[in-house]
């Protein structure tokens, strides 16, 4: 078994940072409850057998003892499932234009001087990124000062002195390769081709050479290659979340029926890692209350929702397969028109006189944003309005996402909770340790439609949030002339805008409900 699989508390435990009170009571009260599940059930089980006093036991000790073997059992399925997904990543790296493509991009972002404040005017003509020259920077030059600063996410937020070549070159291989890198000169000529420009233009943003060298105090962040990071749930944990996201299914299915045939551009909600229906179901049902006359669409991710016994729960949908499922669903549903022929040439997207406009109003929140970047890049035309909710598909390449979700030590019970309960889930820790593509999901402004048009688009950010540095993400937003379309709380955490009552969740319906 994984080491990380066996030690999960040990992990948790194991902290520099300083413990606060809130980590205790978080860990005693919800953490260690359902991690001893599994241990006690063990040692029950093995009691009852090795002593023989199962047969001396009333009905409700054998209930007892038929549920703690359910446990068992399931815990030998839980550690080979996570023994399935402990070896490398189950696929190779993308293309490799797409890719270099990405990394020049990643580069370019916060190259150009645009103003952090927005433009004098909502959608006014302004440079981006893109189009501005890889060169070499001073070594005080604040772009340069600033790249390094956020480099060092990548790791482990280590001093940058500290960090040399070999970790680097690394990172690289990674995140062009998803390959280990043992050494620059066992890898054939086009690769260390590609390697050393890769590392040119790096040492050119950062305005300084990396020292030659190896230092493993350095060592960089490997996602999709470095050891998964996976805790135990018991069997009664899955069924609860089973059971409940099945009744919810059928009951909103039930009791919004009516509206599915009624107002235009029917809403997609793209939720988020958690619990799936049983997390978002308040917030579901008062959108359907406020917007009654329009159609919602919640397309349900298994490995996102801990659904472990869906058959997709361990191999979710890539890019390409999850946008053209989704649009084809959209087509089905005769909410968006067919804008590609056959032979994929475009054809006439315009609606006729009297037809009512087609095209989604699609609103993802955290990794929903994901599957919402993916079918901008793939159908931007299906999406007449977007609305991003905490989002983090913008500065991902930054390395803010990976750190806080996978490899930050916890000290806070807000961060045990989302550690422990959503990052250290199998079905989670599968999709973002092993099915990770740092350039697919990788979201660029110039890639939304109508991105400076507030009515068309609009952004959810809160500034304490714990798993995206969300400063980050307004600098680059409003850098690209994003001033109104942008609800920024300085005070606000990680999915507090869809919490009922709350000035985020009130705009957001009064956004949704301006439709035309």
């Amino acid at each position: 078994m994984d080491s990380e699989f066996t030690k999960d508390i040990a992990e948790l435990l194991h902290l520099p940072r300083q413990k606060t009170l809130s980590f205790y009571i978080v860990f005693l009260t919800a953490v260690l409850p359902v991690w001893s599940v599994v241990p006690i059930s063990w040692a029950f089980v093995a009691y009852s057998l090795l002593s023989a006093s199962l047969w001396t036991y009333a009905w409700y000790g054998r209930a007892l003892f038929a549920w703690a073997l359910c446990e068992v059992f399931f815990s030998v399925y839980l550690y080979s499932l996570a023994r399935l997904i402990s070896g490398s990543s189950p696929h190779g790296p993308a293309s490799l234009i797409e890719l270099q493509s990405a990394f020049k991009r990643s580069l370019q972002a916060g190259l150009a001087f645009l103003p952090e404040d927005g433009s004098d005017e909502e959608g006014g003509v302004r440079p981006g990124s893109p189009t501005e020259d890889i060169i070499a920077l001073d070594f005080d030059d604040p772009r340069a000062v600033d790249f390094r600063n956020y480099m060092r996410t990548w790791y482990g937020k280590v001093p940058w002195s500290s960090i040399r070549k070999h970790e680097v070159y690394a990172w690289l291989s990674w995140s062009i390769y998803n390959a280990p890198f043992p050494s620059l000169e066992s890898l054939p000529e086009d690769e260390q081709e590609i390697l050393r420009s890769a590392m040119s233009m790096l040492e050119k943003r950062a305005g300084i050479a990396i020292p030659d060298g190896s230092n493993p105090d350095s060592s960089p962040l490997l996602l999709t290659l470095d050891p998964i990071n996976v805790a135990w749930r018991p069997f009664v944990w899955y069924a609860f979340i089973a059971v409940g996201n099945s009744v919810l299914r059928q009951y909103l299915k039930v009791k919004w029926r009516a509206s599915i045939e009624t107002g235009p551009h029917p809403i997609v909600f793209v939720h988020g890692l958690g619990l799936g229906l049983i997390q978002y179901n308040i917030f579901l049902t008062q959108l359907m209350e406020a917007i009654p006359d329009r159609p919602v669409l919640v397309p349900l991710h298994p490995h996102a929702s801990q659904e472990i016994f869906h058959p997709r729960f361990l191999n979710p949908m890539n890019r390409h397969e999850s946008a053209d499922c989704l649009a084809g669903l959209l087509r089905e549903l005769d909410w968006v028109e067919q804008h590609r022929a056959d032979n994929g040439e475009k054809l006439d997207d315009e609606p006729k006189d009297g037809q009512r406009p087609t095209g989604v109003t699609m609103v993802s929140h955290s990794n929903g944003s994901f599957t919402h970047a993916w079918l901008l890049k793939a159908h931007p035309e299906m999406i007449y309005r977007s609305c991003f909710v905490d989002p983090v598909t913008f500065c991902s390449w930054e390395g803010d996402l990976c750190y806080n979700f996978i490899y930050r030590r916890c000290a806070t019970g807000l961060e045990l909770l989302m550690k422990y309960f959503v990052g250290m889930e199998l079905g989670v820790a599968n999709f973002l340790q092993r099915h990770f593509d740092w350039s697919a999901n990788s979201l660029w402004f110039q890639d939304i439609p109508n991105a400076c048009d507030p009515s068309k688009t609009k952004f959810f950010l809160g500034g304490k949030d714990d798993v995206v540095d969300a400063e980050r993400v307004k600098r680059y937003l409003t850098s690209h002339g994003i001033r109104k379309g942008l609800w920024f709380d300085p005070h606000g955490r990680h999915g507090e805008a869809l919490l009922s009552g709350g000035k985020g969740h009130k705009e957001i319906l009064r956004w949704l409900r301006e439709a035309s």
